[in-house]
């Protein structure tokens, strides 16, 4: 066997026993709520960053300012609960549009 297929195995058994954890030790272990809150906020803090890194930078540069733009008129849209479909067109016409007009 050869080291891709090992360790694409070992990730794999390693994810099912990620998953498995969950219901196995669900009502053994008691969580303080401090370390809720911290895991909570860590996973927003995650995303965030996830988000920015996505709509600012594309091979470790700017990504020009029609990506972002983009991005803020989705997040206003649904913020503002629009509909999924309206969000989606609304940020990729918004990011066409500035990219036409050449802001990049």
């Amino acid at each position: 066997m050869n080291a891709t297929v090992t360790v694409t195995l070992a990730l794999a058994v390693g994810t099912y026993a990620f998953r498995l954890v969950g219901p196995v030790l669900h009502g053994r272990v008691t969580v303080p709520p401090r370390v809720q809150e911290l895991a909570s906020a860590g996973a927003v803090v995650i995303l965030v960053a996830l988000l920015a890194t996505g709509t600012l930078t594309e091979s470790g540069r700017f990504a020009g300012w029609a990506r972002p733009a983009g991005v803020l008129v989705g997040a206003v849209l649904a913020w503002r609960r629009a509909p999924f479909a309206a969000v989606v067109l609304a940020a990729a016409a918004t990011t066409a549009l500035l990219r036409l007009a050449g802001t990049g």
